[in-house]
C-alpha cells in the first residue's frame, strides 16, 4: 500500500512539469505576449478577443493554458474568475521605498 501511494505521489510531482496536451513552449511565449499587450489580466470578452486574435488560438486553449499557469504559479487567479499573469514583463513591481522626511 505504501509503494502504491509512493508512486502514485511521485506520478504527480512529475505531472506538473508537462505541458497541457496540444500545447507547447511557443504558444506559451505567444500567450504570455498577448496577455501582457492587454495589461495582464484575462478575465472576460474584451479580454480574450484580442488574444484570441494576437494568438490564432480558440478560447479553450487559452483557457487551458491560463489553468496551466496558475499551476505553475506563473498567474494569479481574479476573485471574478479570470487570471492575471505574474510574470516577465506583468511580474508585481516592488513598491518604492518610502522617502525619509527632511531634515531641517
Amino acid at each position: 500500500m505504501k509503494k502504491t501511494i509512493l508512486a502514485l505521489t511521485g506520478v504527480t510531482l512529475v505531472s506538473g512539469c508537462f505541458l497541457p496536451e496540444g500545447v507547447t513552449e511557443e504558444d506559451l511565449v505567444i500567450y504570455d505576449s498577448a496577455v501582457a499587450s492587454i495589461g495582464c489580466d484575462l478575465a472576460d470578452e474584451s479580454d480574450y478577443l484580442p488574444v484570441e486574435l494576437q494568438t490564432g488560438m480558440p478560447r479553450e486553449k487559452l483557457v487551458t493554458i491560463s489553468q496551466y499557469k496558475v499551476e505553475q504559479d506563473q498567474a494569479s487567479p481574479l476573485s471574478n474568475g479570470g487570471v492575471r499573469l505574474v510574470t516577465g514583463p506583468c511580474a508585481p513591481q516592488p513598491a518604492p521605498a518610502a522617502e525619509a522626511p527632511a531634515a531641517t
